[in-house]
């Protein structure tokens, strides 16, 4: 067995409550995650994310009126109608390597 050695980190009890949670139902320890972590930190010499802002906010559906709403299912509409549509294949690979 190969030779361990000891990280301790400071976390927000929630944040750790919530990861343990959703890695509980993966079958992955904590650790085995870390450990995934560092690996994938090392073989691509980065952190293996994007770390950054989004470039726009997220639309919230429930948080638009009913204008804002039927405006941007015209906007969507028109973009169908222009032939501005991906792939469903596409938008899943792109999804995946995101």
């Amino acid at each position: 067995m190969a030779k361990t050695t000891n990280l301790s980190v400071r976390l927000e009890p929630g944040l750790k409550e919530e990861a343990e949670l959703i890695l509980g139902q993966l079958g992955i320890p904590v650790s085995n995650a870390v450990n995934i972590f560092l690996k994938q930190v090392v073989m691509q010499r980065g952190i293996p994310f994007d770390v950054k802002l989004p470039s726009t906010k997220p639309l919230d559906a429930l948080s638009l009126t009913e204008r804002e709403l039927n405006e941007e299912l015209e906007m969507g509409y028109a973009d169908f109608v222009q032939g501005n549509t991906k792939a469903l294949e596409k938008v899943f690979l792109e999804i995946r390597n995101d």
